[in-house]
């Protein structure tokens, strides 16, 4: 060992002995910050991470080990210095070992010299360090395996130009084996069988963050195969000239059996997916214990199918394996239970046909240009989740996320595929449940406890109604198995005490058929379940199977299993008359909102102009509410009375883009609620110099000439909230690294108010931010340069967003019930004619049901923006980051999740790793991290060649040394 560490300081001293070392430490230095700063436009890219640095040291590290491997043996066999190191007593092993050791230091060194990078990026964000850790691992194999590589040519070759080139093609053909380029002739198997011999994409792999056994090793035998014949070359070298004998047949056959043994441990080790560890920050490319919770409730074969074809658009290609290896980690979770297959639907017909005609999955036609010819492949990328008679598919743009630095330059990952997959396995695991024992999803007994007055003091309906419910008990009370019970008690009995107790705890008052009725009844439905108390409200036509409907929907809130349901309440779209020449609009839309809730949930439309919400809903969300009229705003308020959770995104501004950018006061019609509650939102609007850009039409003076044109400008009406601007302790933000408020208003909590009720500030702007009170929101860049607005007033950071839970009173306590009270007749009825009889109308019955107290599991989330979940601003947003930007959405569906405590898919989505993006900054300042990435640079340079000068000194003193005679022999 002391001989081969004395070898490898020799060797590594040498390259410090010239210049070789400094010129390709400089080298290999200068491209590496050229490429991340440059090429890849790191603060154009604005995410925390170095990857851009590792994709392209496959590459640079052929050249810079090609150039220092050169040498190695071949100026041995130049300065005839090998015959004497053969002939000494140092084995070959121990030789080549140290040279390889030299060569792997000098390019720990160069990586070393790049850390700076990784440092600097972590100073400007949240940086992941396990996929940095793991991409310098990965950069350490595989530069050592192009070393052994390179010192093997060199050993075969006399001509240093010649080993030079011949390692560069060797270690470039691996490269090229493995690479999108080649893999994109073949189908997916052939590609993947590609991948697994190339060097690249192996690499890929490391450099996530997820160290593989198996993908080590295959640098371990690359580097044992030419290490090995590095060895033989040098032996057979000194056997040259003397006949074959036994000795030599014994080195070829110890020389295959190795050679042999370091390939076949390849096959031996690639069906072992376990030996494997995810160095990600919260392990992330690993099952997560939700997923497998589940899996764990999963009663009946669960089958998850692959439809990916042979040939597909080459961005796509590359993520087929890790959908695979991700697809068959839920097979070794979910056991005997998961079956996980993956079909080419081209080479089964009857399955391509099944999944068309059942499944509605149908290839899709991606067109793929080349330098030659333009082509579309019609190919699949589709998984498929089945569960008893329910399914669910996940198409591409499910499963992806497409982020373009330019029109040429997009960049394809996979967006969060465990949480997809998880989401559609518990979508078809619910709805498999709701079809089936409501009552075998609850864990502890129910009771149903009626507040009804004797039927002599009820309206003829709701006698009708109680007889209905007492049917309706008996039959679950037989169905529940001693989990269901139920009783009637008359509140006005023994002189009203539990009419007393029920106003107290519930808020529950007496009820009458119309406003001027004295004649005032009980009738209320309460379900218990150990602490939790859900209110049933009253069918609106006092159906039994509308009441049924009732009773089941609270029942489903004490059990697990059930797609819970989301009442949504937007503005009205006026449709388009073209015929008329009246174009669409009436406020702004809210698809992607719907399309995203109902992935995951059952969204009901919610017409609050009757002035109660579906006794179905389990969570209340009104965005943009527009002038809120009485009965409107008394189904919100009885909603959240019965200890629902009301989600609002509202403001008093309205915006208008479509003619031309304007922003007008609007009236939601909540304010008074509001502050009823504690809540007050604010008539201004906040700007932050912290904001994401916003094209927008400018004014520019040409000659003359006004020119308008539209720009991407700065713009502080888009408040970019970070992660110092939201509360990750609470959960609701999880998975979300950004969030853009636009025209936000700021909102005021009243403590008084809220003393005994829990408030979370969840979204806060900047402590650089403003208020303004003007309408105006085109910038002025030629009075204002920088923002385009001018700062009024003090800056300080402003709430955006709350979150307030606890014991709610009514806003309508005291007050007579909207429901009771008679609209006016309008101008458009037309009374009878003189003479006619008039009509007979059968009026419907109307019971005012009110709730003046609510439940401590009461909650007001509140959003002061009207704006930020529309699909216009959506559209902008995506635009501007050049992809789909979903960022509010996500929001609102971690709010549900959160408000429905279904943790589990919460802590999924938060694992999603493709953007980590940190705080924009000025260009100043990143010519700062720039420059001070280059001045590390020199520095390193500047202290290797001082060693150098160093070693160079002590190499002249040594051979001073030797050249003078010793003492004792000049005295004699």
């Amino acid at each position: 060992m002391s001989t081969l560490l004395r070898i490898a300081r020799k060797e590594f001293s040498a390259f410090f002995s010239s210049p070789v070392a400094f010129i390709f430490l400089g080298t290999f230095l200068a491209i590496s910050l050229f490429i991340f700063f440059w090429v890849e436009t790191f603060f154009s890219r604005n995410i925390t991470e170095i990857r851009a640095l590792f994709e392209w040291m496959p590459i640079l590290l052929i050249f810079l080990v090609a150039a220092i491997t050169m040498r190695m043996w071949a100026e041995e066999h130049r300065a005839g210095t090998l015959e004497f190191l053969l002939t000494s007593p140092v084995r070959p092993i121990t030789l080549v070992l140290g040279k390889f050791l030299a060569c792997l230091a000098l390019i720990g060194l160069a990586l070393l010299m790049t850390l700076p990078l990784a440092v600097t990026v972590s100073f400007l964000g949240p940086l992941d360090w396990g996929p940095v850790l793991g991409g310098y691992l990965a950069s350490l194999f595989l530069a050592a395996a192009y070393i052994s590589i390179g010192l093997f040519v060199s050993v075969k070759s006399e001509n240093q130009i010649v080993s030079l080139i011949t390692t560069s093609l060797i270690c470039g053909l691996l490269y090229l084996i493995g690479s999108d380029t080649l893999s994109a002739f073949l189908g997916n198997q052939g590609a993947e069988i590609l991948q697994l011999l190339g060097t690249g994409s192996r690499f890929d792999s490391i450099t996530r963050g997820v160290i593989d056994l198996r993908d080590l090793y295959y640098y371990v035998g690359i580097m044992g195969v030419f290490l090995c014949l590095n060895i033989y070359g040098l032996e057979k070298i000194r056997w040259a000239g003397n006949p074959v004998n036994s000795n030599h047949r014994a080195w070829q056959i110890a020389c295959g059996l190795l050679i042999a043994n370091f390939l076949v441990a390849n096959f031996w080790l690639a069906p072992m997916g376990e030996l494997r560890s995810d160095m990600t920050e919260g392990d992330i490319y690993s099952i997560s214990d939700a997923t497998k919770s589940y899996l764990g409730q999963i009663q009946e074969p669960l089958l998850i199918r692959g439809y990916f074809s042979a040939q597909t658009h080459p961005l796509l290609a590359p993520l087929v394996p890790r959908l695979r290896d991700l697809l068959e980690e839920y097979a070794i979770a979910g056991k005997d239970k998961v079956r996980v297959e993956f079909i080419d639907p081209a080479d089964n017909p009857e399955l391509e046909q099944e999944a068309g005609q059942k499944y509605g999955i149908r290839p899709v036609p991606f067109q793929t240009s080349s330098k030659y010819q333009a082509s579309v492949t019609n190919s699949y990328f589709d998984i498929l989740i089945r569960y008893g008679d329910q399914y669910e598919t996940l198409g591409f743009r499910d499963l992806i996320e497409i982020k373009s630095q330019n029109e040429q330059d997009l960049d394809v990952e996979l967006r969060n595929p465990e949480y997809d997959i998880t989401r559609a396995i518990k979508k078809v695991l619910y709805s498999y449940q709701a079809g089936g024992d409501l009552f075998s999803s609850i864990q502890k007994p129910v009771e149903l406890t009626a507040y009804f007055s004797a039927d002599e003091r009820l309206p003829e309906e709701l006698v009708q109604l109680k007889a209905a419910l007492l049917e309706l008990t008996q039959e679950l009370e037989t169905e529940s198995n001693d989990r269901f019970t139920a009783h009637i008690v008359d509140p006005e009995a023994d002189g009203g005490a539990v009419a007393d107790q029920i106003s107290q705890e519930y808020g529950f008052r007496p009820m009458a058929a119309s406003l001027f009725d004295q004649n005032t009844f009980w009738f209320y439905m309460m379900l218990h379940s150990g602490d939790q108390h859900i209110e049933v409200p009253l069918p609106e036509d006092f159906e039994k199977e509308s009441l049924k409907r009732s009773i089941n929907a609270g029942l489903k809130r004490f059990a697990t299993g059930f797609t819970k349901n989301i009442a949504l309440s937007v503005p009205e779209s006026t449709p388009p008359m073209p015929q008329y020449g009246i174009p669409g609009g009436g406020g702004p839309k809210f698809t992607a909102l719907r399309e995203l809730l109902s992935q995951e949930h059952t969204v009901i439309d919610a017409d609050l102009s009757k002035g109660q919400v579906s006794g179905e809903a389990d969570i209340l969300m009104v965005a943009a509410p527009q002038e809120l009229d009485e009965k409107e705003l008394f189904a919100v308020d009885q909603f959240l009375m019965q200890g629902g959770t009301v989600i609002l995104a509202a403001s008093p501004y309205a915006i208008d883009m479509q003619r031309q950018l304007s922003m007008s006061e609007k009236k939601t019609g909540l304010k008074d609620w509001l502050e009823h509650n504690g809540v007050v939102i604010e008539q201004q609007t906040v700007l932050d110099p912290q904001n994401t850009p916003f094209p927008v039409p400018v004014q520019r003076n040409l000659g003359g000439f006004t020119i308008q044109e539209t720009q991407l400008v700065n713009y502080p009406y888009f408040v970019d909230i970070r992660a110092d601007g939201m509360n990750e302790d609470s959960g609701i933000t999880s998975g979300l690294q950004q969030i853009t408020m636009n025209w936000p208003s700021p909102i005021t909590i009243d403590p008084e108010k809220n003393k005994d009720r829990k408030v979370i500030r969840l979204l806060e702007s900047s402590e650089e931010s403003w208020l303004s009170s003007s309408t105006n929101i085109q910038p002025d860049f030629q009075t204002y340069e920088e923002l385009g607005f001018a700062v009024e007033g003090e800056q300080e950071q402003h709430l955006l967003a709350a979150v307030i839970e606890g014991g709610f009173t009514s806003y309508f306590t005291g007050k007579p019930s909207p429901l009771l009270q008679k609209e006016e007749q309008t101008e458009e009825e037309t009374p009878p004619m003189p003479g006619q009889p008039e009509e007979e109308e059968k009026e419907e019955q109307v019971i005012a049901r009110q709730l003046d107290k609510s439940p401590d599991t009461a909650r007001i989330i509140l959003f002061a923006s009207n704006s930020f979940l529309s699909d216009t601003v959506l559209s902008i947003s995506s635009s501007v980051n050049r992809t789909s930007y979903l960022g509010p959405i996500q929001l609102i569906a971690n709010t549900v999740d959160w408000s429905l405590e279904d943790r589990g898919l919460l802590s999924i989505r938060g694992r999603s790793h493709f953007s980590r993006p940190f705080d924009p900054i000025s260009k100043n300042e990143q010519l700062f991290w720039e420059y001070l990435n280059y001045a590390f640079v020199l520095l390193g340079l500047a202290i290797i060649w001082l060693i150098r000068l160093r070693i160079r000194k002590q190499a002249e003193e040594q051979q001073l040394a030797l050249l003078q005679p010793e003492t004792g022999r000049v005295s004699s």
